[in-house]
């Protein structure tokens, strides 16, 4: 029977679900709460946020690697909820936001041209009561 034939895929189907879980409460609780502490201006091209105090190398290696690890997470974690609930695309982009390789900028101006993106943005600033993003019109 077909039925019989699925159950050894119950451990696999019970992992899908904890990510998918894990994934929504990510969505839910995490996105927007990052999108509130970004400032309204943090799009506008050329304006880069100033450097962090020194710090000693290795804590600095450190806050560099926690840092992209966490970004790479918000980016698979992205890719996942388009075919998982979640918000997929603002996910991706704060994880690509968090990682360090070249052409980081232009591909953020690339995904924050699309005016769903701006229109999820706000949206989530205009619940979280922070003022509206600031828009490159240039870009």
């Amino acid at each position: 029977m077909i039925i019989s034939g699925l159950s050894r895929y119950i451990p696999a189907l019970k992992w899908l679900g904890i990510i998918s879980f894990f994934a929504f409460m990510v969505s839910i609780l995490l996105i927007p709460w990052l999108i509130s502490l970004l400032p309204p201006d943090y799009f506008i091209r050329g304006k880069r946020p100033p450097p962090l105090t020194p710090l000693p190398p290795i804590i600095a290696l450190i806050l560099i690697l926690l840092r992209n690890i966490f970004g790479l997470v918000l980016l698979l974690a992205g890719i996942a909820m388009l075919f998982l609930p979640g918000q997929g695309i603002l996910t991706m982009l704060l994880g690509i936001s968090l990682l360090d390789f070249p052409g980081k900028h232009r591909l953020i101006e690339k995904l924050i041209q699309q005016p769903s993106v701006q229109r999820g943005m706000n949206w989530i600033r205009a619940k979280t009561k922070r003022p509206p993003f600031i828009w490159d019109k240039e870009a």
